[in-house]
């Protein structure tokens, strides 16, 4: 791999743990001469959008056409059939993008283990599954990018968001290590963490039983767009980051508040719990 940043207009063969309901980086990635290997539980839908970025409009930029692996990423036993699967179609992984997301909504009193167990198993255990069994043959080709995104809730927790958190705490911690034991086979590692996007992430939320939240939250309908953040993954592949935060001021704050002055830290937190908490009881 060339210590130069890749350019843009020509992005390596690019595997996908899971898409999220606006598939924006795809079309990015697409557009900037990537070929894809989208990945996800639903046919249809990666059907679909094999069919959107086949009607997109080509520029001067060589685009190829698509392949699609069909798993779910939260059965661990199926990611390494899976990733061969993904290799015989591509040849190699140059580019691993891990965009595996379930959130939660609930009590840590009230929520049952199985539903931590479920968040876990798709927001963390998966990722690490599909990147350990497409990292041989990255190290084999001497050339890698592994991208992990995250949450900024990654490095901070906010109260009623406990299994999603942790989750994305476990998956901040995996890809730092991964990183610095990567250093030898040049292979980088880099970790989005963004705030809240324009997706249907709580839409889709669980609960403490496992039911579906189904509720667009004020604060994602009024996050970043899809095509933003987008945008901002593929220069930070071009760029070979370590890690960016995509958040607000606020947020972003909160992120340095938490390690140099905890108690400040922690008490806005408490205040925000018995607000949310008054909310609900209402």
């Amino acid at each position: 791999m060339s210590k130069m940043p890749w350019s843009l207009s020509q992005v390596p063969p690019l595997a996908w743990a899971k898409l999220l309901f606006h598939p924006e980086c795809a079309k990015v990635f697409y557009k900037a001469g990537a070929q894809l290997v989208l990945c996800g539980r639903s046919e249809e839908r990666l059907k679909d959008l094999i069919n959107e970025l086949s009607r997109m409009p080509k520029g001067t930029i060589q685009v190829y056409k698509p392949h699609m692996v069909i798993f779910d990423l939260s059965d661990v036993e199926a990611v390494t059939s899976a990733a061969t699967e993904i290799l015989q179609l591509a040849g190699k992984v140059d580019i691993l993008i891990n965009n595996a997301g379930i959130s939660y909504r609930g009590t840590i009193l009230n929520t049952k283990i199985t539903v931590d167990r479920m968040i876990m198993d798709t927001n963390y255990f998966g990722p690490v599954a599909l990147t350990k069994a497409l990292l041989p043959s990255m190290i084999n080709n001497k050339r890698g990018h592994i991208v992990a995104i995250s949450s900024i809730q990654g490095k901070i927790s906010i109260p009623f968001r406990s299994a999603y958190s942790a989750s994305k705490h476990a998956t901040q911690a995996f890809f730092d290590c991964l990183r610095a034991e990567m250093v030898p086979h040049e292979i980088d590692v880099t970790v989005i963490s963004p705030g809240y996007i324009q997706t249907r992430l709580s839409l889709n939320a669980v609960t403490e039983d496992g039911s579906k939240y189904g509720v667009m939250d004020k604060t994602t309908a009024e996050g970043r767009t899809p095509e933003e953040v987008a945008q901002i993954v593929l220069r930070a592949v071009g760029e070979r980051s370590k890690e960016v935060l995509i958040a607000g001021l606020a947020p972003t704050l909160a992120v340095y508040l938490r390690p140099l002055a905890p108690k400040i830290f922690f008490s806005l937190m408490a205040a925000r719990a018995k607000k949310e908490r008054k909310l609900k009881e209402a």
